[in-house]
């Protein structure tokens, strides 16, 4: 009886160490195996320097605590191994990783949305964030748009300029859509800042904002991948709706630091990937499983 508990402890304790990441390469499966790094995972070690990539809790996107990690987490260790990468991720709240990206402590922030030229940073006074980052080119991302109150009056007509003078609640650091972060950067919206997708939702259900803008798809599974009791979590899903008009859809993107040394022939070997996977379904197959798997 010892002894079995002390295996079941053992393989326990390993399969929270290591993780496994698969993708086909001309019809064969490739997997690749995870330990943990540092503070975080480490995969395809070898002789050379990995590729620090720094992101966030984001289901179903990408999340420390979800199957698989997300789709996005093994679509990108499958991108860059299949380039002979080593691939080092780390999971860190998002305006930590992106001063990590725009200062160059880390190679590679993800995933993150398209940023304007003229975005500036809030990492580097005086800079803009594609003076900081360079964009690889995108891959499959969601929907964007405004979250109100349950029962309110719609707000949102289809045109920002009907938002003018709302208390809308953003998370800080993040880019949205090019024509809400101009207008919010020129102040003709009142901001509340909150720190993560969680602490949006809650602005929002406690009434210190009239709206929140987000994926509504992350704020729903951030609420319900929460820790917070089960009775909190109904009463947030139970008090929130999306309003009747979408925003856009956004891509999803990598964003390179260009204080790294190499972060010219990562960008051609990431968007080499991305063809290549996009063009033999790979992307889409990568996308599908995560959501069948998982979900």
């Amino acid at each position: 009886m010892r002894l079995f508990i002390f295996l079941l402890l053992f393989f326990s304790a390993n399969a929270v160490a290591s993780m496994n990441v698969g993708y086909f390469k001309n019809a064969t499966y490739q997997v690749v195996q995870g330990k943990e790094y540092k503070n975080g995972l480490l995969f395809n070690a070898n002789d050379s320097e990995p590729v620090h990539i720094v992101t966030l809790d984001w289901p179903p996107y990408i999340g420390s605590q979800l199957c698989n990690k997300g789709w996005v987490f093994q679509f990108t260790v499958a991108l860059l191994v299949e380039q002979g990468y080593s691939v080092y991720i780390e999971f860190l709240p998002w305006a930590r990783a992106v001063r990590a990206a725009e200062l160059g402590k880390a190679d590679i922030l993800m995933p993150e949305y398209y940023i304007e030229d003229s975005a500036p940073s809030d990492t580097v006074e005086g800079k803009t964030r594609r003076e900081l980052l360079a964009l690889s080119n995108p891959f499959p991302g969601g929907e964007i748009g405004f979250l109100k109150r349950k029962g309110d009056a719609d707000r949102f007509t289809g045109n920002l300029l009907s938002l003018k003078g709302q208390k809308i609640g953003v998370v800080r650091g993040y880019q949205n859509t090019p024509e809400f972060d101009a207008m919010m950067d020129n102040g003709e919206f009142t901001i509340i800042e909150a720190v993560d997708d969680l602490q949006l939702v809650k602005l929002l259900v406690g009434k210190r904002v009239d709206l929140i803008i987000g994926d509504p798809k992350v704020l729903k599974f951030t609420v319900s991948y929460s820790e917070l009791p089960r009775p909190e979590k109904a009463t947030l899903l139970r008090n929130i709706e999306r309003e009747s008009h979408s925003l856009q859809y956004n891509n999803l993107y990598f964003a390179l630091s260009k204080q790294s040394p190499r972060w010219r022939i990562l960008l051609g070997d990431i968007n080499k990937s991305l063809y290549q996977f996009n063009n033999s379904g790979e992307t889409d197959r990568i996308v599908d499983m995560g959501i069948t798997e998982c979900y």
